[in-house]
């Protein structure tokens, strides 16, 4: 049954993603969808500045920025478009994860579309957090508890504005469309299949499961190269 209120996921299933970070939602991945092996998550780093925050699960709103070249649209549609813009944002499924792309190409981070209005805008708008490969700034005066996942961090804003939102967007590797489940914390970012993602957490919990005897060993003052291997079968049939 349908959680009207989250989304085509229950809120349990989101509450549930939430309780693991995401390299072991991406391990769980490789056990429920091994075809996804090599896509669908970051691969380039990206600049944390709130580590601690704990990950997040929601919707992407996918957007397509640049700040090297100025609008070429008049005031009165760049202010309609603004509207639509945070329109966008804030409607549909939720809770809601901003995916920005920077298409300034070489100057990619060029200019900064986040700093301290738009962390509190987007934040007061339903999302969780930001995932871009562009730049953000006035990290002190940030949103609290607003995730952020950036390029880099920068000073000036330049010319940045959205040429285009609701569309596919590519960011530090990972593709996304709206409306995509992403799971994201310090590490970087994963997109969620939604006919897999209740199958997630019981298989986070297998991994977890399989790693134990492993570390107990290998953090053992009695830690041997036999108890290792032995550790290693144990793990394997491990189900």
């Amino acid at each position: 049954m349908t959680d009207k209120a989250t989304g085509p996921l229950p809120a349990s299933v989101l509450e549930a993603l939430g309780r693991y970070d995401t390299p072991t939602i991406c391990n769980a991945m490789e056990i429920v969808a091994p075809e996804r092996r090599l896509i669908g998550y970051t691969t380039k780093q990206l600049v944390c500045p709130f580590p601690d925050l704990p990950p997040i699960v929601g919707y992407a709103r996918t957007v397509a920025i640049r700040s090297v070249l100025k609008s070429s649209l008049p005031a009165e549609e760049q202010s309609r478009r603004r509207i639509e813009y945070y329109e966008y944002v804030g409607t549909g499924h939720g809770p809601r994860i901003s995916v920005i792309q920077d298409i300034d190409g070489p100057d990619v981070g060029y200019g900064a579309f986040w700093g301290e209005v738009q962390s509190n805008v987007h934040k007061a708008l339903g999302c969780l957090g930001v995932i871009t490969d562009g730049s953000i700034r006035d990290i002190p005066q940030w949103a609290p508890g607003f995730q952020a996942l950036a390029g880099s961090i920068g000073p000036s804003h330049a010319w940045v504005h959205a040429e285009s939102f609701g569309g596919e967007v590519r960011v530090a590797g990972m593709t996304v469309k709206s409306d995509d489940l992403i799971h994201a914390d310090q590490h970087g970012a994963i997109v969620i299949p939604l006919d897999i993602a209740a199958k997630l957490p019981e298989a986070a919990e297998l991994c977890g499961r399989r790693e134990t005897p492993i570390l107990e060993i290998a953090r053992s003052p009695g830690f041997s190269l036999e108890k290792l291997k032995a550790a290693l079968k144990r793990s394997a049939e491990i189900h």
